[in-house]
Protein backbone atom coordinates (compact mmCIF):
# COMPACT_ATOMS: atom_id res chain seq x y z
CA UNK A 1 0.00 0.00 0.00
CA UNK A 2 3.16 2.61 0.91
CA UNK A 3 4.26 1.94 -2.60
CA UNK A 4 1.12 4.21 -4.18
CA UNK A 5 2.70 7.27 -1.86
CA UNK A 6 5.27 7.66 -4.20
CA UNK A 7 2.45 9.11 -7.00
CA UNK A 8 2.04 11.99 -4.67
CA UNK A 9 4.98 14.17 -4.77
CA UNK A 10 4.72 13.20 -8.83
CA UNK A 11 1.45 14.46 -9.64
CA UNK A 12 0.30 16.53 -6.80
CA UNK A 13 2.48 19.86 -8.07
CA UNK A 14 1.55 18.52 -11.74
CA UNK A 15 -2.19 18.17 -10.94
CA UNK A 16 -2.44 21.80 -9.00
CA UNK A 17 -0.28 23.42 -11.10
CA UNK A 18 -2.34 22.52 -14.25
CA UNK A 19 -5.76 23.95 -11.88
CA UNK A 20 -3.90 27.60 -12.15
CA UNK A 21 -5.45 28.90 -15.19
CA UNK A 22 -8.62 28.08 -13.81
CA UNK A 23 -9.01 29.87 -10.90
CA UNK A 24 -9.50 33.51 -10.37
CA UNK A 25 -7.34 34.84 -7.54
CA UNK A 26 -8.52 37.36 -6.29
CA UNK A 27 -4.80 38.96 -5.67
CA UNK A 28 -1.34 37.84 -6.14
CA UNK A 29 -1.01 36.86 -2.79
CA UNK A 30 -4.28 34.49 -3.32
CA UNK A 31 -2.01 32.80 -5.95
CA UNK A 32 1.14 33.11 -3.76
CA UNK A 33 -0.63 30.57 -0.90
CA UNK A 34 -1.92 28.75 -3.17
CA UNK A 35 1.76 27.65 -5.15
CA UNK A 36 3.31 28.11 -1.76
CA UNK A 37 1.13 25.54 0.22
CA UNK A 38 1.27 22.71 -3.10
CA UNK A 39 5.21 23.13 -3.05
CA UNK A 40 5.98 23.12 0.60
CA UNK A 41 3.12 20.10 0.88
CA UNK A 42 4.78 18.51 -1.91
CA UNK A 43 8.37 19.09 -0.60
CA UNK A 44 6.92 17.28 3.44
CA UNK A 45 5.10 14.46 1.23
CA UNK A 46 8.81 14.15 -0.23
CA UNK A 47 10.76 13.84 2.89
CA UNK A 48 7.72 11.98 4.32
CA UNK A 49 8.10 9.21 1.80
CA UNK A 50 11.10 9.25 1.37
CA UNK A 51 12.91 8.86 5.28
CA UNK A 52 9.59 7.57 7.22
CA UNK A 53 7.46 5.52 4.97
CA UNK A 54 10.67 4.08 3.14
CA UNK A 55 8.19 2.36 0.48
CA UNK A 56 10.32 -0.90 -0.97
CA UNK A 57 9.86 -2.50 -4.52
CA UNK A 58 8.25 -0.89 -7.46
CA UNK A 59 5.28 0.29 -8.11
CA UNK A 60 3.70 -0.38 -11.78
CA UNK A 61 1.79 2.64 -12.73
CA UNK A 62 0.84 1.39 -16.53
CA UNK A 63 2.39 -1.86 -18.41
CA UNK A 64 2.25 -0.60 -22.55
CA UNK A 65 3.35 -3.92 -23.87
CA UNK A 66 5.46 -6.73 -22.39
CA UNK A 67 8.76 -5.58 -20.98
CA UNK A 68 7.49 -1.68 -21.25
CA UNK A 69 6.14 -0.34 -18.42
CA UNK A 70 5.88 2.93 -16.25
CA UNK A 71 7.00 2.14 -12.76
CA UNK A 72 8.32 3.47 -9.85
CA UNK A 73 10.59 2.75 -6.88
CA UNK A 74 12.92 4.42 -4.56
CA UNK A 75 16.65 3.85 -3.96
CA UNK A 76 19.60 5.51 -2.58
CA UNK A 77 20.90 7.16 -5.73
CA UNK A 78 16.79 8.46 -6.60
CA UNK A 79 16.44 9.62 -2.88
CA UNK A 80 20.00 12.21 -3.22
CA UNK A 81 17.94 13.32 -6.42
CA UNK A 82 15.24 14.01 -4.64
CA UNK A 83 16.15 15.65 -1.53
CA UNK A 84 17.73 17.68 -3.54
CA UNK A 85 14.73 18.59 -5.67
CA UNK A 86 12.70 19.11 -2.61
CA UNK A 87 15.12 21.48 -0.38
CA UNK A 88 15.88 23.33 -3.26
CA UNK A 89 12.10 24.09 -5.28
CA UNK A 90 10.23 25.88 -1.96
CA UNK A 91 13.10 27.95 -1.60
CA UNK A 92 13.20 28.71 -5.54
CA UNK A 93 9.32 29.79 -5.74
CA UNK A 94 9.48 31.86 -2.47
CA UNK A 95 12.09 33.72 -4.49
CA UNK A 96 9.99 33.65 -7.77
CA UNK A 97 7.12 35.60 -5.87
CA UNK A 98 9.28 38.93 -5.97
CA UNK A 99 11.08 38.47 -9.00
CA UNK A 100 8.24 37.84 -11.33
CA UNK A 101 6.10 41.10 -9.89
CA UNK A 102 8.48 42.95 -12.83
CA UNK A 103 7.70 39.90 -15.56
CA UNK A 104 4.48 39.37 -16.14
CA UNK A 105 1.92 36.82 -16.77
CA UNK A 106 2.53 35.16 -13.31
CA UNK A 107 -0.03 32.69 -13.96
CA UNK A 108 1.40 30.46 -16.62
CA UNK A 109 4.66 31.01 -15.19
CA UNK A 110 3.75 29.33 -12.03
CA UNK A 111 1.54 27.03 -13.68
CA UNK A 112 4.37 25.37 -15.01
CA UNK A 113 6.66 26.30 -12.82
CA UNK A 114 4.53 24.00 -10.52
CA UNK A 115 4.65 21.36 -12.79
CA UNK A 116 7.94 20.92 -13.14
CA UNK A 117 8.41 20.23 -9.44
CA UNK A 118 6.49 16.96 -9.93
CA UNK A 119 8.10 15.94 -13.52
CA UNK A 120 11.13 15.95 -12.05
CA UNK A 121 10.56 13.89 -9.21
CA UNK A 122 9.21 11.26 -11.42
CA UNK A 123 12.59 11.27 -13.41
CA UNK A 124 14.26 10.63 -9.78
CA UNK A 125 11.71 7.96 -8.48
CA UNK A 126 11.85 6.34 -12.46
CA UNK A 127 12.14 2.74 -11.55
CA UNK A 128 13.10 1.54 -15.30
CA UNK A 129 14.34 3.38 -18.45
CA UNK A 130 11.80 3.96 -19.87
CA UNK A 131 10.25 5.76 -17.20
CA UNK A 132 12.92 7.54 -17.18
CA UNK A 133 13.02 8.35 -20.91
CA UNK A 134 9.09 9.37 -20.67
CA UNK A 135 10.28 11.99 -17.95
CA UNK A 136 12.43 13.84 -19.39
CA UNK A 137 11.05 14.49 -22.57
CA UNK A 138 8.07 15.92 -20.26
CA UNK A 139 10.22 17.56 -18.90
CA UNK A 140 11.49 19.60 -21.41
CA UNK A 141 8.03 20.66 -23.38
CA UNK A 142 6.86 21.46 -19.27
CA UNK A 143 9.69 23.75 -19.16
CA UNK A 144 9.83 25.05 -22.53
CA UNK A 145 7.13 28.01 -21.81
CA UNK A 146 9.34 29.02 -18.99
CA UNK A 147 11.88 29.59 -20.97
CA UNK A 148 10.37 31.37 -23.96
CA UNK A 149 8.17 33.44 -21.32
CA UNK A 150 9.17 36.65 -22.25
CA UNK A 151 7.97 35.79 -25.85
CA UNK A 152 10.99 38.46 -26.78
CA UNK A 153 12.59 37.53 -29.96
CA UNK A 154 15.67 36.46 -27.98
CA UNK A 155 13.48 34.03 -25.66
CA UNK A 156 11.05 32.55 -28.81
CA UNK A 157 14.87 31.91 -30.41
CA UNK A 158 16.52 30.32 -26.98
CA UNK A 159 13.03 28.25 -26.66
CA UNK A 160 13.40 27.19 -30.49
CA UNK A 161 17.41 25.92 -29.75
CA UNK A 162 16.40 24.32 -26.05
CA UNK A 163 13.64 21.99 -27.62
CA UNK A 164 15.55 21.51 -30.79
CA UNK A 165 18.36 20.43 -28.76
CA UNK A 166 16.11 18.21 -26.12
CA UNK A 167 14.41 16.47 -28.47
CA UNK A 168 17.59 16.18 -30.65
CA UNK A 169 19.16 14.23 -27.87
CA UNK A 170 16.15 12.63 -26.65
CA UNK A 171 16.62 10.63 -29.80
CA UNK A 172 20.00 9.50 -29.37
CA UNK A 173 18.91 8.26 -26.00
CA UNK A 174 16.21 6.44 -27.29
CA UNK A 175 18.74 3.69 -28.64
CA UNK A 176 19.87 3.24 -25.30
CA UNK A 177 16.13 1.87 -24.90
CA UNK A 178 16.52 -0.44 -27.61
CA UNK A 179 19.39 -2.06 -27.11
CA UNK A 180 18.98 -2.86 -23.62
CA UNK A 181 15.11 -4.26 -24.35
CA UNK A 182 17.09 -6.32 -26.86
CA UNK A 183 19.79 -7.50 -25.09
CA UNK A 184 19.54 -7.06 -21.46
CA UNK A 185 17.24 -8.98 -18.82
CA UNK A 186 14.94 -6.19 -18.80
CA UNK A 187 14.75 -2.00 -18.49
CA UNK A 188 15.03 -2.39 -14.76
CA UNK A 189 17.36 -0.15 -13.09
CA UNK A 190 19.88 -2.38 -11.22
CA UNK A 191 23.12 -1.37 -10.02
CA UNK A 192 25.34 -3.39 -11.75
CA UNK A 193 23.43 -3.51 -15.15
CA UNK A 194 20.99 -5.87 -17.07
CA UNK A 195 23.17 -7.38 -19.30
CA UNK A 196 24.06 -10.89 -19.96
CA UNK A 197 27.81 -10.43 -20.58
CA UNK A 198 26.99 -13.54 -23.46
CA UNK A 199 27.62 -11.97 -26.49
CA UNK A 200 29.45 -11.67 -29.36
CA UNK A 201 32.56 -9.69 -29.59
CA UNK A 202 30.51 -7.43 -32.25
CA UNK A 203 27.80 -7.26 -29.85
CA UNK A 204 29.41 -5.79 -27.44
CA UNK A 205 31.31 -3.28 -29.49
CA UNK A 206 27.51 -2.80 -30.29
CA UNK A 207 26.55 -2.37 -26.72
CA UNK A 208 29.66 0.00 -25.91
CA UNK A 209 28.36 2.20 -29.00
CA UNK A 210 25.11 2.60 -27.89
CA UNK A 211 25.92 4.01 -25.02
CA UNK A 212 27.63 6.75 -25.87
CA UNK A 213 24.61 7.76 -28.17
CA UNK A 214 22.79 7.21 -25.03
CA UNK A 215 25.23 9.06 -22.66
CA UNK A 216 25.18 11.82 -25.32
CA UNK A 217 21.83 12.30 -25.73
CA UNK A 218 20.89 12.58 -22.55
CA UNK A 219 24.23 14.39 -21.77
CA UNK A 220 22.31 17.07 -24.34
CA UNK A 221 20.76 18.62 -20.88
CA UNK A 222 23.99 18.21 -19.31
CA UNK A 223 25.54 20.49 -21.75
CA UNK A 224 28.10 18.24 -22.45
CA UNK A 225 30.45 19.72 -25.59
CA UNK A 226 29.13 20.37 -27.93
CA UNK A 227 25.63 20.31 -27.59
CA UNK A 228 26.07 22.54 -24.95
CA UNK A 229 25.01 26.10 -27.12
CA UNK A 230 21.42 26.29 -25.69
CA UNK A 231 22.26 26.45 -21.93
CA UNK A 232 23.73 30.16 -22.16
CA UNK A 233 21.09 31.05 -25.00
CA UNK A 234 18.33 29.93 -22.22
CA UNK A 235 19.47 32.52 -19.75
CA UNK A 236 17.66 35.28 -21.18
CA UNK A 237 14.67 33.41 -19.38
CA UNK A 238 13.32 35.06 -15.93
CA UNK A 239 16.43 34.48 -13.19
CA UNK A 240 14.36 31.62 -11.18
CA UNK A 241 14.31 29.76 -14.52
CA UNK A 242 17.48 30.12 -15.32
CA UNK A 243 18.64 29.01 -11.82
CA UNK A 244 15.56 25.93 -11.79
CA UNK A 245 17.45 25.21 -15.47
CA UNK A 246 20.92 25.53 -14.35
CA UNK A 247 21.04 24.21 -10.78
CA UNK A 248 17.87 21.58 -9.55
CA UNK A 249 15.57 20.27 -12.63
CA UNK A 250 17.07 20.09 -16.45
CA UNK A 251 20.77 19.93 -16.08
CA UNK A 252 20.90 17.96 -13.12
CA UNK A 253 17.81 15.50 -15.02
CA UNK A 254 20.94 15.18 -17.65
CA UNK A 255 23.37 14.16 -15.15
CA UNK A 256 21.35 11.72 -13.36
CA UNK A 257 20.43 9.98 -16.54
CA UNK A 258 23.70 9.27 -17.17
CA UNK A 259 24.46 7.87 -13.91
CA UNK A 260 21.54 6.10 -14.10
CA UNK A 261 22.54 4.03 -17.34
CA UNK A 262 25.88 3.92 -16.57
CA UNK A 263 25.75 2.23 -13.15
CA UNK A 264 22.12 0.40 -13.72
CA UNK A 265 21.78 -0.35 -17.05
CA UNK A 266 25.04 -0.99 -19.34
CA UNK A 267 27.07 -1.54 -16.50
CA UNK A 268 30.14 -0.94 -15.74
CA UNK A 269 31.70 -4.63 -16.65
CA UNK A 270 30.65 -3.80 -19.97
CA UNK A 271 32.09 -0.29 -20.09
CA UNK A 272 35.05 -0.07 -18.34
CA UNK A 273 38.62 0.28 -19.94
CA UNK A 274 36.60 0.61 -23.64
CA UNK A 275 36.12 3.09 -26.49
CA UNK A 276 32.87 3.78 -24.73
CA UNK A 277 34.51 4.99 -21.52
CA UNK A 278 37.17 6.76 -23.13
CA UNK A 279 34.81 9.07 -25.48
CA UNK A 280 32.63 10.23 -22.79
CA UNK A 281 35.57 10.62 -20.30
CA UNK A 282 37.04 12.74 -23.16
CA UNK A 283 34.01 14.81 -23.68
CA UNK A 284 33.68 15.74 -20.08
CA UNK A 285 36.98 16.97 -19.42
CA UNK A 286 37.10 19.16 -23.09
CA UNK A 287 33.62 20.68 -21.51
CA UNK A 288 34.96 21.50 -18.53
CA UNK A 289 38.01 23.08 -19.92
CA UNK A 290 35.82 24.79 -22.20
CA UNK A 291 32.55 25.77 -20.34
CA UNK A 292 35.70 27.52 -17.58
CA UNK A 293 37.08 29.40 -20.49
CA UNK A 294 34.26 30.84 -21.74
CA UNK A 295 33.23 31.88 -18.32
CA UNK A 296 36.46 33.96 -17.82
CA UNK A 297 35.56 35.49 -21.69
CA UNK A 298 31.68 35.97 -20.64
CA UNK A 299 31.10 39.86 -19.77
CA UNK A 300 27.45 38.90 -18.68
CA UNK A 301 26.68 37.73 -15.64
CA UNK A 302 24.16 35.30 -16.10
CA UNK A 303 26.02 33.75 -19.35
CA UNK A 304 28.87 33.32 -17.33
CA UNK A 305 27.25 31.33 -14.92
CA UNK A 306 25.66 29.54 -17.68
CA UNK A 307 29.58 28.64 -18.96
CA UNK A 308 29.99 27.43 -15.35
CA UNK A 309 27.47 24.95 -15.04
CA UNK A 310 28.35 23.80 -18.25
CA UNK A 311 31.88 23.06 -16.85
CA UNK A 312 30.64 22.27 -13.44
CA UNK A 313 27.75 19.35 -14.71
CA UNK A 314 30.81 17.40 -16.39
CA UNK A 315 32.38 17.29 -13.28
CA UNK A 316 29.42 15.37 -12.39
CA UNK A 317 29.90 13.06 -15.85
CA UNK A 318 33.52 13.11 -15.08
CA UNK A 319 33.09 11.64 -12.23
CA UNK A 320 30.55 8.82 -13.45
CA UNK A 321 32.43 7.97 -16.17
CA UNK A 322 35.59 6.85 -13.87
CA UNK A 323 33.05 3.37 -13.46
CA UNK A 324 34.64 3.20 -9.86
CA UNK A 325 32.61 3.42 -6.67
CA UNK A 326 34.86 6.21 -5.62
CA UNK A 327 33.67 7.85 -9.14
CA UNK A 328 30.12 7.81 -8.44
CA UNK A 329 30.80 9.14 -4.76
CA UNK A 330 32.26 12.26 -6.12
CA UNK A 331 30.06 12.81 -8.84
CA UNK A 332 26.74 12.75 -6.01
CA UNK A 333 28.49 14.77 -4.04
CA UNK A 334 29.40 17.51 -7.08
CA UNK A 335 25.98 17.09 -7.85
CA UNK A 336 24.33 18.24 -4.98
CA UNK A 337 26.93 20.56 -3.99
CA UNK A 338 26.88 22.53 -6.89
CA UNK A 339 22.88 22.62 -7.22
CA UNK A 340 22.76 24.61 -3.33
CA UNK A 341 25.46 26.45 -4.94
CA UNK A 342 25.36 27.75 -8.41
CA UNK A 343 20.99 28.50 -7.49
CA UNK A 344 22.76 31.01 -5.22
CA UNK A 345 25.10 32.42 -7.33
CA UNK A 346 21.99 32.75 -9.76
CA UNK A 347 19.48 33.81 -7.22
CA UNK A 348 22.23 36.67 -6.23
CA UNK A 349 22.20 37.58 -10.07
CA UNK A 350 19.00 38.06 -10.25
CA UNK A 351 18.79 40.24 -7.20
CA UNK A 352 21.27 42.93 -9.16
CA UNK A 353 19.02 42.28 -12.36
CA UNK A 354 15.64 43.03 -10.21
CA UNK A 355 16.78 46.22 -8.13
CA UNK A 356 19.35 47.75 -10.29
CA UNK A 357 18.58 46.39 -13.90
CA UNK A 358 22.60 46.09 -14.21
CA UNK A 359 23.39 42.45 -16.53
CA UNK A 360 27.49 43.26 -17.12
CA UNK A 361 30.37 42.42 -14.77
CA UNK A 362 31.78 45.75 -15.59
CA UNK A 363 28.43 47.83 -13.91
CA UNK A 364 28.88 45.80 -10.91
CA UNK A 365 31.70 48.19 -9.51
CA UNK A 366 30.73 49.34 -5.53
CA UNK A 367 27.55 47.46 -5.84
CA UNK A 368 28.45 45.40 -2.63
CA UNK A 369 27.73 48.57 -0.64
CA UNK A 370 24.48 49.28 -1.88
CA UNK A 371 23.26 45.42 -1.52
CA UNK A 372 25.53 43.71 1.24
CA UNK A 373 23.75 40.97 1.40
CA UNK A 374 23.46 40.13 -1.60
CA UNK A 375 27.16 40.04 -2.40
CA UNK A 376 28.55 38.17 0.61
CA UNK A 377 26.06 35.08 -0.65
CA UNK A 378 27.66 35.51 -3.69
CA UNK A 379 31.10 35.78 -2.56
CA UNK A 380 30.33 33.03 -0.02
CA UNK A 381 28.68 30.88 -2.47
CA UNK A 382 31.87 31.40 -4.99
CA UNK A 383 34.17 30.28 -2.53
CA UNK A 384 32.12 26.52 -2.52
CA UNK A 385 32.26 26.66 -6.17
CA UNK A 386 36.11 27.51 -6.12
CA UNK A 387 36.65 24.65 -3.53
CA UNK A 388 37.95 26.88 -0.71
CA UNK A 389 38.26 24.46 2.82
CA UNK A 390 36.29 24.10 4.54
CA UNK A 391 33.19 25.19 2.53
CA UNK A 392 31.63 21.86 0.33
CA UNK A 393 33.02 22.59 -2.99
CA UNK A 394 36.59 21.36 -1.77
CA UNK A 395 34.97 18.10 -0.92
CA UNK A 396 33.15 17.11 -3.77
CA UNK A 397 36.33 18.24 -5.93
CA UNK A 398 38.64 16.32 -3.50
CA UNK A 399 36.54 13.24 -3.89
CA UNK A 400 36.88 13.61 -7.78
CA UNK A 401 40.27 13.95 -8.04
CA UNK A 402 41.33 11.03 -5.40
CA UNK A 403 38.81 8.82 -7.36
CA UNK A 404 40.65 9.46 -10.81
CA UNK A 405 43.84 8.88 -9.04
CA UNK A 406 42.69 5.20 -7.66
CA UNK A 407 41.52 4.76 -10.76
CA UNK A 408 44.71 4.34 -12.49
CA UNK A 409 42.96 5.47 -16.21
CA UNK A 410 45.37 7.85 -18.09
CA UNK A 411 42.28 9.87 -18.81
CA UNK A 412 41.61 9.81 -15.05
CA UNK A 413 45.13 11.31 -14.32
CA UNK A 414 44.43 13.63 -17.16
CA UNK A 415 41.02 14.88 -15.16
CA UNK A 416 43.17 16.14 -12.27
CA UNK A 417 45.37 18.01 -14.00
CA UNK A 418 41.97 19.64 -15.69
CA UNK A 419 40.28 20.17 -12.11
CA UNK A 420 43.14 22.47 -11.05
CA UNK A 421 43.09 24.34 -14.13
CA UNK A 422 39.63 24.44 -13.47
CA UNK A 423 39.39 25.52 -10.12
CA UNK A 424 42.16 28.60 -11.26
CA UNK A 425 39.76 29.73 -13.74
CA UNK A 426 36.59 29.35 -11.79
CA UNK A 427 38.31 31.32 -8.91
CA UNK A 428 39.14 34.21 -11.60
CA UNK A 429 36.10 34.36 -13.02
CA UNK A 430 34.01 34.78 -9.83
CA UNK A 431 36.29 36.56 -7.77
CA UNK A 432 36.93 39.07 -9.97
CA UNK A 433 32.71 40.09 -9.75
CA UNK A 434 33.67 39.70 -6.14
CA UNK A 435 36.60 41.82 -6.30
CA UNK A 436 34.54 44.68 -8.60
CA UNK A 437 31.60 44.95 -6.47
CA UNK A 438 33.62 45.73 -3.46
CA UNK A 439 35.84 48.46 -4.83
CA UNK A 440 34.03 52.07 -6.93
CA UNK A 441 35.15 52.78 -10.21
CA UNK A 442 38.26 54.23 -11.17
CA UNK A 443 36.93 57.20 -13.48
CA UNK A 444 36.26 59.12 -10.58
CA UNK A 445 32.77 59.43 -10.39
CA UNK A 446 31.78 58.69 -6.86
CA UNK A 447 29.84 55.67 -7.16
CA UNK A 448 26.01 55.63 -6.03
CA UNK A 449 25.75 54.14 -2.30
CA UNK A 450 22.55 54.35 -1.94
CA UNK A 451 21.21 50.87 -0.24
CA UNK A 452 18.78 48.98 -2.79
CA UNK A 453 18.64 45.81 -1.00
CA UNK A 454 16.13 42.96 -2.49
CA UNK A 455 13.22 42.75 0.32
CA UNK A 456 13.05 39.73 2.33
CA UNK A 457 11.39 37.51 -0.22
CA UNK A 458 14.45 37.62 -2.06
CA UNK A 459 16.90 38.19 0.29
CA UNK A 460 15.49 35.11 2.84
CA UNK A 461 16.05 32.70 0.38
CA UNK A 462 19.77 33.57 -0.19
CA UNK A 463 20.62 33.81 3.39
CA UNK A 464 18.82 30.23 3.71
CA UNK A 465 20.60 28.75 0.80
CA UNK A 466 24.32 29.90 2.72
CA UNK A 467 23.20 28.26 5.66
CA UNK A 468 22.72 25.52 3.53
CA UNK A 469 26.31 26.16 2.10
CA UNK A 470 28.01 25.57 5.30
CA UNK A 471 25.84 22.95 6.81
CA UNK A 472 27.26 20.93 3.67
CA UNK A 473 30.72 21.88 4.83
CA UNK A 474 30.14 21.02 8.32
CA UNK A 475 28.26 17.73 7.27
CA UNK A 476 31.03 16.24 4.59
CA UNK A 477 32.04 13.16 5.59
CA UNK A 478 28.46 11.50 6.46
CA UNK A 479 26.77 13.05 3.28
CA UNK A 480 30.18 11.56 1.35
CA UNK A 481 29.12 8.01 3.50
CA UNK A 482 25.89 8.36 2.35
CA UNK A 483 26.52 9.25 -1.10
CA UNK A 484 29.15 6.46 -0.89
CA UNK A 485 26.66 3.54 -0.51
CA UNK A 486 23.60 4.32 -2.62
CA UNK A 487 21.80 0.97 -1.70
CA UNK A 488 18.06 2.28 0.44
CA UNK A 489 18.51 0.30 3.69
CA UNK A 490 22.09 1.89 3.63
CA UNK A 491 21.86 5.07 2.61
CA UNK A 492 18.86 5.60 5.17
CA UNK A 493 20.61 4.28 8.17
CA UNK A 494 23.31 7.24 7.48
CA UNK A 495 21.27 9.83 7.04
CA UNK A 496 19.18 8.38 10.37
CA UNK A 497 22.81 8.38 12.62
CA UNK A 498 22.97 11.98 11.28
CA UNK A 499 19.40 12.90 12.30
CA UNK A 500 19.55 11.48 15.40
CA UNK A 501 22.90 13.31 17.01
CA UNK A 502 25.43 10.42 15.92
CA UNK A 503 28.55 11.78 14.70
CA UNK A 504 30.16 10.10 11.49
CA UNK A 505 33.23 12.25 11.47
Amino acid sequence: MSQYLMLLPIFVPVLFGALIPLFRFESRKARQWYVGAVTVVNTLLMFLIMFVVRPEGDFMLLNMAGKLSISFHMDGLGCVFGSLISILWPIATFYAFEYMKHEGKENTFFTFFTMTYGITVGIAFASNLMTLYLFYELLTFVTLPLVMHGMSKKSVFAGRRYVTYSVGGAAFAFIGIAFILTFGEGIHFVYGGVLTGEYTAVQEQLLRLAYVMTAFGFGVKAAVFPFHLWLPTASVAPTPVTALLHAVAVVKAGAFAIIRITYFSFGTELLYGSFAQYIVMGAALVTILFGSAMALKEQHLKRRLAYSTISNLSYIVFGASLMTPAGLTGALTHMVVHGVVKITLFFCAGAVLYKTGQEYIHDMRGMGKRMPVTFSCFALASAALVGVPPLPGFLSKWNLAEAALHAKNPLGYAGIAVLLVSAVLTAIYLFLVVFKACFPSKSGVAPETKRCEANAYMTVPLVLLCVLIVLLGVFAQPLTEAFARISPQVFYEIIASVTEGGSML
